[in-house]
């Protein structure tokens, strides 16, 4: 055995809800590319757990048609395949009932005598967040949690709907796994450019001492999809965008801009200044809301040219539905380093155009004086692009070529996944809990102050008037009332992403590309 494998964990993985949406187009496409990149040990093993019959040639056919459709990797070696997929296995378990669950011990048991593994036990809930309680109390009554290895967790969100649903939820489940054991999935946390986030602050001298109130003006984050719900009406109508976006995704992006240097890089260490930020986070009242959040809902409109129907005509939802698929909000981190800078944050389906950025933006240089005397100076920008477009890009100022003054923007930019496909989030999030590496998965005092943040929220937009929900046409950048969110700070959105327009439309931009 090489030395990169004598340093992986063998283990038997138990995946809740095999042949579910979330099996199929994410996980075993990440265990694949895992698998080919000999980042899982050579003794391991899967069991699908569902409640419909499937024989274990028709499993691994129908594992064979999720990695085709959806893997970044594609099966090039039919051999390779094949010892690859002989460590899955299927077991037919009603998760309700007490009882199946002696079916999927002696699963387990089978599995680990067959490879040779001492107990090590990953439990994955790919299944509806109602049944997260009752299935880790049966893993426990059903002794699949006494093992003579270690014992893990991994919970897809939602956590909870609320705080006081959260808190009840994590108290079962403390039941069965210490904090240490339970890995609480937030998929954006597995992406190469929010996992970049702290090499951009804390390996470069240029950016530390500038990460702070008195150089920046404000930071803006957008996540926008130009999807509708489609089939997740049914979860979307009770989430809506603030649940589904604002409580877990946004805030870890803002924790990962906005939090302290770590003492170390540890996992722990990282965790704890993560949450300083949500504790110095501005918490608003119920009557307050609205002074710094707009909630909207997409109407008929244009995507890419084809006509698209507006979320009430979507099917499962109700004809006068007032659920929320666009929200933008502003937040102020009360501390040392960010009291006074803005934080605009906005997410939305339907929207003009797929994507997810970080945007910095500094102060301007002094109005009406050197190069800046017509006051119509650019600010200096930096973009961290998530996603689809992975990558960094640094916006400054420069004499245009051939005047004696003409200053105009130019943009040095790094490719992260240009030539190259970057890892899913899947992939790193299933590696580190596989290793037992936490520091991208959500604690539980994070998930908790999330809620206690986002609760107000959806009990103002709970009680308000219809007239507070604005609308949006499908194709746009949602509801033109956010504009009053940012106007009294001097602000508008900058969409870097989207063309550069924004950035000096009477220029003609020079790029230089960071290799």
């Amino acid at each position: 055995m090489s030395t990169r494998q004598q340093a992986l964990n063998p283990f038997v993985m138990v995946m809740f809800g095999a042949t579910g949406d979330l099996a199929k187009r994410k996980l075993y496409a990440a265990l694949y590319s895992l698998y080919r990149n000999k980042l899982l040990h050579e003794k391991f093993a899967v069991i699908g757990v569902g409640r419909s019959s499937k024989e274990p040639d028709a499993f691994h056919t129908y594992i064979r048609e999720c990695v085709d459709q959806f893997g970044r990797l594609k099966v090039e070696d039919e051999h390779d395949w094949r010892k690859f997929i002989e460590h899955f296995a299927y077991a037919r378990v009603d998760v309700s009932k007490p009882e199946d669950y002696q079916i999927l011990r002696q699963a387990v048991e089978s599995q680990e005598k067959k490879w040779g593994i001492a107990g090590n036990r990953l439990f994955y809930m790919a299944i509806a967040p109602e049944l997260f309680g009752m299935v880790s109390t049966n893993l426990k009554n059903g002794g699949l949690t006494q093992t003579s290895g270690w014992k893990r967790l991994v919970i897809e969100k939602p956590f909870g709907k609320d705080y006081l649903s959260a808190k009840a939820l994590n108290e079962e489940i403390e039941q069965t796994f210490s904090e240490e054991e339970i890995y609480r999935i937030d998929h954006y946390l597995g992406k190469e450019m929010v996992q970049n986030i702290e090499v951009i602050r804390f390996a470069n001298s240029l950016f530390e001492p500038l990460w702070n109130n008195n150089f920046i003006k404000n930071i803006q984050i957008t996540a926008s999809e130009t999807v509708g719900v489609e089939e997740r009406a049914a979860y979307y109508e009770h989430a809506g965008a603030l649940r589904d976006m604002v409580q877990n995704h946004m805030l870890q992006m803002l924790m990962m801009v906005c939090m302290e240097p770590p003492s170390a890089l540890n996992m722990e260490a990282i965790r704890d200044e993560k949450v300083k930020v949500l504790r110095s986070l501005r918490r608003y009242q119920v009557e307050e809301v609205d002074n710094y959040f707009v909630r909207g809902q997409y109407a008929e409109g244009t995507i890419n040219g084809q006509p698209v129907p507006g979320y009430r005509q979507e099917h499962n939802v109700a004809p006068e539905s007032a659920t929320e698929t666009f929200v933008a909000g502003k937040l102020f981190i009360d501390n040392f380093r960010w009291a006074g800078v803005p934080i605009f944050i906005r997410t939305g389906k339907r929207m003009a155009k797929k994507m997810t950025e970080i945007v910095i933006e500094f102060k301007e240089m002094p109005k009406y004086l050197y190069f800046n005397r017509e006051g119509n100076l650019n600010p200096n920008l930096l973009v961290i692009r998530i996603n689809p477009d992975e990558g960094l890009s640094l916006i400054l100022n420069a004499k245009r070529p051939g005047t004696e003054d003409d200053v105009s923007p130019i943009e040095l930019e790094f490719c992260n996944n240009c030539g190259k496909e970057s890892p899913e989030a899947y992939e790193r999030l299933f590696y580190d809990a596989i290793e037992g590496d936490s520091t991208f998965f959500t604690r539980w005092d994070e998930v908790a102050l999330a809620w206690k943040f986002v609760d107000p929220i959806r009990q103002a937009w709970d009680k308000a008037a219809a007239d507070t929900l604005f609308s949006y046409q499908a194709g746009s950048w949602g509801p033109l009332e956010v504009e009053r969110l940012l106007a009294p700070h001097g602000a508008h959105w900058w969409q870097v992403q989207t063309g550069r327009e924004q950035l000096n439309a009477a220029a003609d931009k020079q790029v230089k590309v960071l290799t």
